[in-house]
């Protein structure tokens, strides 16, 4: 498996950057090639980062040609200003990454979703997510795995009040998160990096979604 090639989008988030120093470390891949809007600020010989116009993707559909693709991509109203706005970041970025990886002959898509994805939501973050699954299984891969972590822990390089504030509470009470309510616990964008590189090196095929308490598993 020595050899191969990855593309990742979303290098500067929480997961994004702790998955991006997994990848340029790990001895499977020869070049890494990172799609961002402003640079992740790291030298490394394997690093091949493209500075992008996400909404003019077309434009650049040959740096899609990767053996593993990693879409880490995810904003906050906050930051977005707006749903319609957060819907490109969330969904019709990520589908167009998928779809020009695919034509460009990716065999394995590694997603990071939402826990509560649900199509049919009548609440706009687990409907975006959900809708976001639904189009990228849709789309051809040897190999498709959605990650649906839980709340994330991590340091961030935006504040998010909210986040913070969950963070705080969670990590006072873990006593709290077995059972049936394992699935809540939250989990550190590391752990799910991990876990993302590991499935990428399995033999995997077809469609797998691995919810939050299996990705802990996965990335310990």
């Amino acid at each position: 498996m020595a050899g191969k090639t990855a593309l990742i989008a979303g290098a500067t988030g929480l997961i994004g950057k702790e998955l991006l120093r997994i990848l340029l470390d790990a001895k499977e891949y020869e070049k890494v090639t990172a799609i961002v809007r402003r640079s992740v600020e790291i030298e490394h010989p394997k690093l091949d980062e493209r500075i992008v116009d996400f909404s003019q993707l077309k434009q650049s559909k040959k740096i899609f040609a990767a053996d593993d693709v990693f879409c880490c991509l995810g904003t906050t109203i906050k930051k977005a200003k707006t749903k319609e706005a957060m819907w490109k970041i969330d969904v019709e970025y990520p589908v167009e990454i998928a779809r020009l990886a695919s034509s460009q002959g990716a065999e394995k898509f590694l997603l990071v979703s939402s826990m509560n994805a649900d199509p049919d939501s009548s609440i706009f973050y687990p409907k975006m997510k959900g809708k976001l699954e639904e189009e990228i299984k849709q789309i051809p891969f040897e190999m498709t795995a959605i990650f649906r972590p839980s709340l994330l822990l991590g340091d961030r390089d935006e504040f998010r009040l909210g986040e913070k504030t969950a963070a705080a509470v969670v990590t006072k009470i873990p006593f709290l998160f077995k059972g049936p309510l394992k699935k809540f616990k939250a989990i550190e964008g590391k752990t799910v990096a991990k876990a993302m590189y590991k499935i990428a090196q399995t033999n995997n095929s077809g469609l797998t979604i691995y919810p939050s308490e299996q990705i802990h598993e996965i990335g310990r």
